[in-house]
């Protein structure tokens, strides 16, 4: 009753009929925890890394994975009759590429006919074919070849996950918060919805990672503040605007490319470094995939050092029989192939100031979320963009979304206070 009349005070006078559902549906939400049995997880699932965390004991807990590691990625390989997630999977990609599954989240919730599928179908080592209209990956399981949905994958990764909370918590967990990147269409949020369900979890809610990005970083601020999300990860770039308001969250607007990161800057120093190979080897390796899924891991490990350092080495003798060929890459050249992808993401800014009506200068935080807003010509391009502003430092970029999909689990299983509240726009 408390929160509700904080929100008629805050919210009503200019709140739109839409808005008014989204206030009563949040509060039968928070009412309904009550009735939510056993741990509530939240999840970020990401393109390229995955993470869980749980509010308990008032805090939040990222989980570490059975190797340790807080982030896991979101692989799946199969191996004879083995079935292979996270870390072994992905180790597992320069042995059988075409039997190692990624950048599924580029897939779901797509039509086979699609722009981006229909690129992704360039650049992915596995067999993606066309089920019904719909992206399906074919794989061979026990000498026979088995058709896999996007969502089934995804199913894998988000078991993992589960498997992963389960084995820290002590005790079984079947509810979960899930985060979706905000530019995601219904059809792809409930076939995320559905991978949760095929993995064996309740899905309370799917929440807007930008959302949980800002959740993370409002938690314990009591003033009111315009926050920009701009959250650059593997696979996905979205921008987020919102006011945070003593725990109220509203999303203001929202733009972003659900084809755009981390491993698009990647493609891009791999054909660079094709080039470079086929100059001085006079071959061509772009139809051997496991000289490529080596090149990729070479490039990942390169692209990392450059966001410290001015220069990385790229070994490329491994690729192929023949002379040694080792190669300097520059943080410099590394920009120069990226530039046009990086600018793509000041559109999506622009738009969400636009769509709010809102000056540059009234925005009072800038959040960076996502592994690839550690390139420190990212950093700049945003910086730059608002006039010098500095962007927040204080997130960790990799567990950020997880963290807010924790906090809002723990909202809903009535561990945190419920005196918070999503207006997704």
């Amino acid at each position: 009753l408390k929160l509700f009349f904080r929100i008629v005070h805050l919210c009503v006078p200019t709140m739109s009929p839409r808005d008014l559902v989204c206030v009563l549906l949040s509060l039968v939400s928070c009412a309904g925890a009550d009735s939510i049995t056993g741990p509530v997880i939240g999840i970020d699932l990401g393109t390229t890394y995955s993470c869980v965390g749980i509010f308990k004991n008032g805090r939040v807990e990222i989980i570490p994975n059975d190797q340790g590691n807080r982030i896991t990625p979101s692989y799946v390989a199969f191996s004879g009759d083995e079935r292979l997630i996270g870390e072994a999977a992905k180790n597992h990609a320069s042995v059988q590429p075409s039997q190692t599954l990624y950048d599924v989240k580029r897939l779901i919730g797509r039509r086979f006919a699609d722009d981006t599928v229909q690129k992704d179908l360039a650049t992915l080592p596995y067999k993606i074919v066309d089920n019904n209209g719909l992206p399906a990956i074919n794989v061979v399981v026990k000498e026979t070849e088995k058709s896999f949905t996007p969502e089934e994958i995804s199913a894998m990764v988000l078991g993992k996950m589960k498997e992963t909370a389960e084995m820290h918590l002590g005790e079984s967990v079947r509810n979960a918060v899930i985060t979706v990147p905000a530019y995601f269409t219904d059809a792809q949020r409930q076939a995320t919805k559905n991978a949760g369900t095929i993995a064996g979890l309740d899905v309370l809610r799917i929440i807007n990672e930008p959302t949980a990005a800002a959740i993370a970083y409002g938690l314990d601020k009591k003033e009111e503040n315009n926050v920009l999300v701009y959250d650059l990860g593997g696979g996905t770039f979205d921008v987020s605007l919102l006011t945070i308001d003593n725990g109220v969250f509203e999303v203001l607007s929202t733009s972003g490319d659900t084809h755009l990161g981390g491993e698009d800057f990647d493609q891009r120093v791999m054909d660079h470094f094709i080039g470079i190979f086929k100059t001085k080897r006079g071959t061509d390796i772009t139809g051997d995939k496991r000289a490529l899924q080596k090149l990729k891991r070479e490039v990942e490990k390169a692209k990392r050092t450059l966001s410290s350092t001015s220069e990385a080495h790229i070994d490329l003798e491994f690729l192929s029989a023949g002379p040694d060929v080792s190669e300097k890459l520059s943080r410099a050249k590394f920009e120069e192939l990226n530039n046009d992808l990086f600018r793509k993401t000041i559109g999506p800014m622009k738009k969400v100031l636009e769509d709010a009506n809102m000056a540059k200068s009234k925005v009072d935080v800038i959040v960076l979320v996502g592994g690839s807003t550690r390139i420190p010509k990212i950093q700049k391009i945003v910086e730059e963009f608002f006039n010098g502003k500095q962007v927040v430092r204080g997130v960790n970029p990799d567990e950020a979304v997880a963290y807010g999909a924790a906090v809002q689990a723990g909202v809903l299983g009535g561990e945190e206070g419920k005196d918070q509240l999503l207006l997704d726009s």
